[in-house]
């Protein structure tokens, strides 16, 4: 279950783009109702505010989509903050409050009875020449994209030493449970419970009808090298960060001891999360029904 403040005021964090009207709006209707009930201790932009600022926090609220969450979390796992996410923009997905939703929400909260689940995060590490030279957090995926001029790439795959096989293709995606919903979902990935610790490796349009998704264990060091790249080749974090990839890097990515702590909406569960916004298993729509 979730924090509780004691006696003392509930501390919340508020992480937002206040340039964006919408996101200003709802922050705004949300300050004016917590007034008197619990302390601000920040407002800030997505990464902005400090490690010492968060750790003072006993909840962080983003207000945004998921792309805010995303990036949010990267750094709230340091501090150790459970994320609320509000859903101010499209999908929303990992947002599952509204406004008026968290405000019904918000005695829970403030009795510490907030429902709060552990997610499974990964590390990705980029060694050039036998040396590690890039290094981030990432919360949905880790994957290698063909970039400019748009060949096919070739790519060898190892799991904890073994090799795994050569991949072909468009490039190759590497997620969290969480991230199985995304871009490898996308990319014709299974969905994994939130609930399960594990990695999905899912290629990107392969040139191979044998080349399937394979589900590894979480504690798994999977390492992809690169063996034919185009000059844009990139790896790219959640969709958020990217970084070049040459021939012979490699790339390692593993589980990261640290969690994305997220507040569930108690009124859905996520099989209600995954049929209201992904539509999953949706009935066909018959003519004259």
């Amino acid at each position: 279950m979730g924090r509780t403040a004691g006696k003392r005021p509930l501390k919340l964090a508020f992480l937002g783009d206040h340039r964006k009207e919408h996101i200003a709006e709802a922050i705004g209707s949300f300050s004016d109702f917590i007034k008197g009930k619990a302390e601000v201790v920040a407002s800030c932009r997505t990464n902005e505010c400090t490690q010492e600022i968060l750790r003072g926090a006993d909840y962080a609220v983003v207000f945004g989509g998921d792309g805010s969450i995303i990036s949010a979390a990267r750094q709230l796992s340091r501090a150790e903050v459970p994320v609320i996410g509000v859903n101010v923009g499209k999908l929303g997905y990992l947002a599952e409050f509204s406004v008026e939703e968290l405000k019904e929400f918000f005695p829970r909260l403030r009795r510490g009875e907030a429902p709060i689940e552990k997610r499974m995060m990964l590390v990705c590490r980029i060694f050039h020449n036998g040396k590690e030279s890039f290094s981030s957090t990432a919360v949905n995926d880790v994957y290698v994209t063909a970039g400019p001029p748009f060949r096919m790439i070739e790519l060898k795959m190892s799991v904890d030493g073994q090799h795994l096989g050569e991949c072909i293709s468009d490039g190759l995606v590497v997620s969290t449970p969480t991230g199985s919903t995304a871009y490898g979902l996308s990319a014709g990935g299974p969905i994994l419970s939130q609930k399960m610790e594990g990695m999905v490796i899912t290629p990107i349009c392969p040139h191979s009808l044998s080349f399937r998704p394979i589900v590894i264990r979480a504690n798994s060091v999977v390492e992809i090298r690169g063996i034919r790249l185009n000059e844009g080749t990139t790896v790219s974090i959640d969709g958020q960060i990217c970084e070049e990839l040459s021939t012979n890097d490699v790339v390692q990515v593993q589980r990261n001891m640290k969690h994305f702590l997220i507040v569930n909406n108690p009124v859905r569960s996520e099989w209600d999360t995954l049929s209201m916004k992904l539509r999953w298993a949706e009935k066909p729509k018959y003519q004259g029904i």
